[in-house]
């Protein structure tokens, strides 16, 4: 079978990028992602562009990806639109390497920007109403009640005047693994110390503090069982990824950095009901991912799971198989997914340091395994990566993500 390669990645800061348009920050990403790959830009035969909340907060609401490339001189090819929630970076990756596996080319272009700050300097939480189901909203927040039913909230829970209603869903999860496995706040904020003591050497994080357990624990409430250092932020930036054929890889002066494309899997949820977990949409998909590369969880080097808030990270590396179901909070404590633990996982500092620019974030979790993958990353260099997993979700449709996005990176040599 015919492999496909990223050749060349490129990535911004994630922020308050209040000087920069989206314009702005799709250039930085693609003319870094072309120079990583160190090839013209003329070779890219197409081009998908994941953004997901220009139409809200700009009013682009169509031709997004042509009005952001063509400045850039990229004119006469396919360019697709491409909006999957916080997914949409990923879609875009998995789009462009079908469009190699068509046969239609040897070069394609993933792009994911986004632009969340307004140029009023005021953030803006309407692009997560619309992350659901927007005509059944009550009906939305009734079936995920089921998730924390027996639990009892602490007297002296307390929550933030204004939100993300992300937070809500994502605090419904963690009730609900609190309340089935006895997972602690404090095992959640071990994974948020975790991933912002590992964002202290990564220049691209939006923020790059470390905390202890005990500081995030003290931190200002945004819904129980979260305090802030545990929720992702809102965020500007972009990412770029080149992919292409075996054929194209040839084309190119150096191809030992070019990272293999192991398995690239795209899936929506179906219905289950709350304690089958094991049919949870990304267990799925981890399943089919893993089967089209011929690896397993226990090949994974290195991981980028999406944590936007600190239970996301607990949920998924049991779902991806780090662990058995339960077992997530407790490993987390014990430090098995830091750098130099077990299993590292979010070294870039994951969403909840790192930043969450919604149409960018899959991409630049590929970013992070790419540099990881090569040895470039520095001090949050995990050792001896060789396969990489980036798990990348979605908006939400009954009792979990509406999409899972699933990539299996790895090594040429």
């Amino acid at each position: 079978m015919t492999k496909y390669y990223i050749v060349g990645v490129g990535m911004t800061k994630f922020g308050k990028l209040y000087d920069y348009t989206l314009k702005d920050l799709t250039k930085i990403a693609v003319v870094n992602a072309l120079k990583d790959a160190n090839m013209p830009k003329e070779w890219i035969e197409a081009i998908y562009f994941a953004n997901t909340g220009q139409g809200a907060i700009e009013g682009q609401h169509a031709v997004r990806g042509q009005v952001a490339v063509r400045p850039l001189g990229f004119e006469g090819i396919p360019v697709v639109n491409v909006e999957n929630a916080c997914a949409s970076a990923s879609t875009a990756l998995n789009q462009a390497i079908q469009f190699l596996k068509a046969g239609e080319g040897d070069f394609a272009l993933a792009i994911g920007a986004e632009k969340m700050y307004k140029k009023s300097g005021g953030k803006d939480f309407s692009i997560f109403d619309s992350a659901w189901d927007v005509e059944t909203p009550e009906e939305n927040l009734a079936v995920l009640q089921q998730l924390e039913k027996g639990y009892k909230l602490p007297s002296n829970a307390k929550s933030a005047d204004q939100y993300s209603t992300f937070m809500d869903v994502y605090a419904y999860f963690a009730r609900f693994h609190m309340n089935r496995f006895g997972t602690t706040q404090e095992q959640i904020a071990a994974v948020a110390a975790k991933n912002h003591q590992h964002s202290v050497y990564n220049d691209h994080a939006q923020y790059q503090k470390s905390f202890t357990i005990e500081e995030i624990l003290a931190a200002p409430p945004i819904v129980y069982p979260f305090t802030l250092p545990m929720c992702s932020p809102v965020s500007d930036g972009a990412a770029a990824a080149v992919v292409c054929t075996e054929q194209g890889l040839k084309k190119l002066q150096d191809q030992r950095r070019a990272i293999e494309v192991a398995a690239s899997v795209i899936q929506t949820g179906s219905n289950r009901r709350p304690e089958e977990v094991d049919r949870h949409l990304t267990v799925l998909s981890a399943k089919r991912a893993y089967e089209k590369a011929g690896l397993g969880p226990e090949d994974i080097s290195v991981a980028e799971v999406h944590d936007a808030t600190a239970i996301g990270e607990i949920i998924q590396v049991e779902n991806l198989g780090f662990c058995d179901f339960g077992e997530g909070g407790a490993r987390s404590l014990k430090g098995e997914f830091r750098i130099g633990g077990r299993l590292p996982v979010n070294p870039s500092g994951g969403l909840e340091s790192k930043g969450h620019p919604i149409g960018a974030t899959g991409l630049g979790q590929i970013y992070e395994l790419v540099t990881q993958l090569r040895g470039e990353a520095g001090k949050r260099q995990v050792d001896n990566a060789k396969v990489a997993l980036a798990e990348n979700g979605g908006g939400v449709y009954g009792l979990e993500e509406a999409v899972a996005a699933i990539t299996l990176l790895k090594t040429t040599y």
